[in-house]
């Protein structure tokens, strides 16, 4: 799950926002942030040695750590599984109201240069969604699940920065259709699990078994 950012980072980014509609994620954004803030300069500077891009990354983080609050506390028992995703994407948009500020930052993560970094970042949202409801998985399925649903989930974030639609309604319901096209997908691969096909080829898939989900560094400086 994604570390949000530390306190003084989280100062810049929420005095960073009243000058991303007009300036983005740059320069300029940053240098106003810092001097709204009262953070000194060579701080400020030595947490985001980027500038913008740092503080638009940092306005991601905290979202994510928003949303793994909010599902915390909530009680889905009731949802079917597939709802519960759909939930978590909806929560995660719903954080960040601000179209404008998103759609700044996703232009910002479209250049070449940032592009993977803004690629990591919606995996480290899929990431707090799966985690955030209790994904146990440690295999191939890991990454399966996370690129499925950074997939929906960047989607999901492209079509409602376009809806004018009441309450988001389009979007939502583009959501569901994402959704039913995963949980088809997922029913595909266990019907070719059982079928004859499935069967012959179940020896040399096995070797994706050796697959595991990265683990937890304890050999580092503190641990």
């Amino acid at each position: 799950m994604t570390t949000p950012p530390n306190e003084t980072v989280s100062r810049l980014v929420d005095a960073a926002l009243a000058h991303v509609a007009f300036d983005g994620w740059s320069t300029e954004t940053f240098e106003a942030a810092v001097a709204d803030s009262g953070i000194a300069p060579a701080l400020a500077q030595a947490l985001c040695p980027r500038g913008g891009v740092d503080l638009a990354a940092a306005y991601h983080r905290l979202g994510d750590a928003k949303l793994a609050e909010m599902l915390a506390e909530a009680d889905l028992n009731e949802m079917r599984f597939r709802d519960r995703v759909a939930h978590a994407v909806k929560l995660r948009l719903q954080i960040s109201a601000d179209k404008e500020v998103v759609r700044r930052g996703t232009t910002l993560f479209a250049l070449p240069q940032h592009a993977a970094q803004g690629s990591a970042l919606i995996w480290g949202t899929a990431d707090t969604i799966w985690n955030s409801l209790g994904d146990t998985s440690r295999d191939i399925n890991w990454y399966s699940k996370r690129a499925t649903l950074s997939a929906v989930y960047g989607a999901t974030v492209l079509y409602w920065l376009g809806d004018d639609s009441d309450a988001h309604e389009a979007t939502w319901a583009f959501l569901d259709r994402r959704i039913s096209n995963v949980m088809q997908i997922e029913k595909a691969k266990a019907t070719f699990k059982d079928s004859a096909l499935g069967k012959v080829l179940k020896g040399p898939l096995s070797a994706l078994s050796a697959i595991k989900a990265p683990a937890a560094r304890d050999d580092l400086p503190g641990s």
